[in-house]
């Protein structure tokens, strides 16, 4: 070490001339060195305590203030690793950055699996009921958890996304893109929350590739059929509150978790009029139903069922099992789902009536996409609507004659 004298006369330290050592280490020395500091490279050392007990210590200037950092202990940290995290942490702090500071907030970091459960809590509220939650977490756990749930956030990256999406991506396609979505939510999360710095399930599209699935359209029948269907489900043996849910799903054009959530204090059937919530709608917007006669009939009918809030209940009161109708319609061999009758209603308006396209999409509650068109359609159109849905009840209850002819 070369000493020089400053003007006081006192002796200070200088570093010494020439290249600095590089992995002067090898791992015999590490397992034989003496008591004492040892340097290897990249400001580490190691340390040697007279009882014999090693650790990797590092020297760094991390903004301006030289700092010691603990590298772990010399038995358990082979000479390897030790130069790996040296390495890692000079890089760190010549770009500025601080590897203590790195190192506190990554003991407070999340692993994946917890962070998606802060988001689904955080969620929840805006969702329209418990079942939402379920799925998410289901999928998470059937595809992300098993690679990444115990990952702290930040360490999560595209290779990892990539080897959870590219089994199922040309496979199970939908599955696959709402499981990158709920990825990318939960990354999203993390970044708000300064755990990482970008979200990777935003780079993945290009590496998974196009998915050329084919439009499977939700099946329905030709709205010729749908009075046929309504009496084939009529006589059957499923219970009275699936019977009267699916006529009543029919008549009014409604999705079926609509019907199935009904309660009665949404039904005035003195006005023949539903009011629809807008947190039960699917765009969030309250909607007026007109009904008819025939649905008048089958709510008389539904007020047999019990005395509790829903219209349409399960045994016990409880809400029906979104897939029950569907069930009945399989088991009777009814070609159609459920929603499928919105379409049979949508194809029947259009090509048996004269009524305005706005009138229909409005009777399906369907949000005007055009802005320049949605600012001037302040109506619902509701007694146009009414008329439409009485021509419709007396199509499908009439078994195929149109009102008026």
């Amino acid at each position: 070490m070369i000493r020089r004298t400053n003007t006081a006369g006192t002796p200070r330290k200088t570093k010494p001339k020439g290249p600095h050592p590089h992995k002067a280490l090898s791992p015999a020395f590490v397992r034989s060195a003496p008591p004492g500091k040892h340097i290897d490279g990249n400001g580490l050392y190691l340390y040697v305590q007279p009882t014999g007990a090693r650790s990797w210590i590092q020297r760094l200037v991390i903004r301006g203030r030289s700092r010691e950092l603990g590298l772990g202990s010399g038995r358990l940290v082979s000479l390897a690793e030790a130069r790996e995290k040296a390495l890692s942490n000079r890089k760190l702090a010549r770009e500025g950055g601080d590897p203590l500071a790195e190192r506190h907030r990554l003991a407070g970091m999340p692993t994946f699996a917890e962070a998606a459960a802060t988001v689904i809590e955080q969620k929840r509220p805006g969702w329209r009921g418990p079942r939402q939650a379920a799925v998410w977490r289901r999928s998470l756990e059937r595809y992300a958890f098993p690679r990444i749930g115990d990952r702290p956030v930040s360490e999560v990256d595209s290779a990892d996304i990539l080897r959870i999406l590219a089994p199922i991506w040309h496979v199970r396609m939908q599955t696959a893109r709402t499981v990158r979505r709920r990825i990318g939510s939960v990354l999203e999360w993390a970044v708000a929350m300064n755990h990482r710095n970008d979200n990777p399930a935003d780079r993945v599209l290009a590496a998974l590739g196009p998915q050329n699935e084919v439009v499977r359209h939700r099946q329905a029948l030709p709205h010729r059929e749908v009075a046929s269907a309504i009496a084939t489900v009529r006589a059957s043996k499923a219970g009275l509150a699936v019977k009267l849910a699916f006529e009543f799903l029919v008549l009014t054009a409604s999705r079926s978790g609509e019907v199935r959530g009904a309660v009665w204090t949404e039904i005035d059937t003195e006005a023949r009029l539903w009011t629809i919530p807008a947190e039960r709608m699917k765009m969030k917007r309250g909607h007026r139903v007109p009904l008819c006669g025939r649905a008048v009939e089958v709510l008389d009918a539904a007020r047999a069922l019990g005395d509790g809030p829903l219209v349409f209940p399960a045994p016990g009161g409880k809400l029906q099992d979104d897939k029950r109708m569907l069930r009945v319609l399989q088991w009777h061999g009814v070609a159609a789902v459920p929603h499928g009758f919105r379409s049979s209603f949508r194809d029947w308006a259009a090509e048996e009536t004269d009524h305005p396209r706005e009138v229909i999409e409005a009777a399906l509650a369907h949000v005007v996409r055009n802005p320049v068109e949605a600012a001037y359609a302040r109506s619902d159109l509701f007694e146009r609507r009414r008329r439409l849905m009485d021509e419709w009840a007396a199509y499908v209850v009439g078994h195929g004659r149109r009102a008026g002819r």
